[in-house]
């Protein structure tokens, strides 16, 4: 990859910690600053049937804070409609999926925009099918990594071990951003400092409890400095 970084893979400790939400923080704070951006996921389960076909509610979440238009297709080369793992769902719909199919999507948008942000599913080791991973896309992709940490009770381990295991495949971690999802998780900030001092990489941003993910946030709440556009 070159020393420009105009791609980011936003990946997670886990589901449902975050790493959506703050996809979207990012896409508007790089927007904020006159950036094109374009945004993906490459795979998404748990879909509804909108208009005669499936859409998933986070990929929707990303093509729309984006300030460049791409078709969803692009955005979300693999949709499904069963909110399980991507590999079983794929298999209940007969189809395999490929990094190929994601890897074509990708280079028809991330050469139009000036950066581009692809969210993960999932957690850092979820299958793609019976022989990859997240990890293995993220490395044919040849993007660095971003880690949303679920703040909650089990965060250090799950955050240690995704991180050893990104540096150990050689993949770039540009930081981790600590996403406090429990508003009262005891000694929160000791928990911070103890993932700060052994993970060897900035703490990019701390984004505290929201009750309401959908509501509108400032666009300057999180941190571009690290990107070089």
């Amino acid at each position: 990859m070159s020393p420009e970084i105009n791609s980011v893979f936003i990946t997670g400790t886990d589901t449902e910690v975050g790493k959506t939400f703050y996809s979207k923080l990012l896409l508007l704070s790089l927007s904020a600053q006159g950036i094109r951006t374009a945004a993906m996921k490459p795979l998404a389960s748990g879909a509804e049937v909108h208009d005669g076909k499936l859409r998933n509610a986070d990929a929707l979440v990303l093509q729309q804070a984006a300030n460049t238009s791409f078709s969803y297709e692009l955005c979300n080369p693999y949709c499904f409609e069963a909110a399980i793992a991507p590999h079983l769902a794929a298999r209940q719909a007969g189809i395999m999926i490929e990094t190929d199919v994601i890897l074509h999507a990708y280079e028809q948008l991330h050469h139009q925009v000036d950066v581009m942000v692809v969210e993960g599913v999932g957690g850092w080791m979820v299958p793609l099918n019976e022989d990859q991973t997240i990890a293995d896309l993220v490395q044919a992709m040849g993007l660095p990594v971003i880690l949303v940490v679920g703040m909650r009770l089990g965060c250090i381990n799950h955050a240690l071990l995704t991180a050893e295991n990104i540096k150990n495949r050689g993949i770039p971690l540009l930081g981790w951003v600590a996403n406090v999802i429990e508003p009262n998780m005891s000694h929160l900030n000791e928990n911070i400092e103890s993932i700060a001092q052994r993970i060897q990489v900035p703490l990019l941003d701390t984004i505290h409890f929201i009750n309401n993910p959908d509501v509108a946030v400032p666009p300057q709440r999180v941190n571009i400095k690290y990107l070089e556009y």
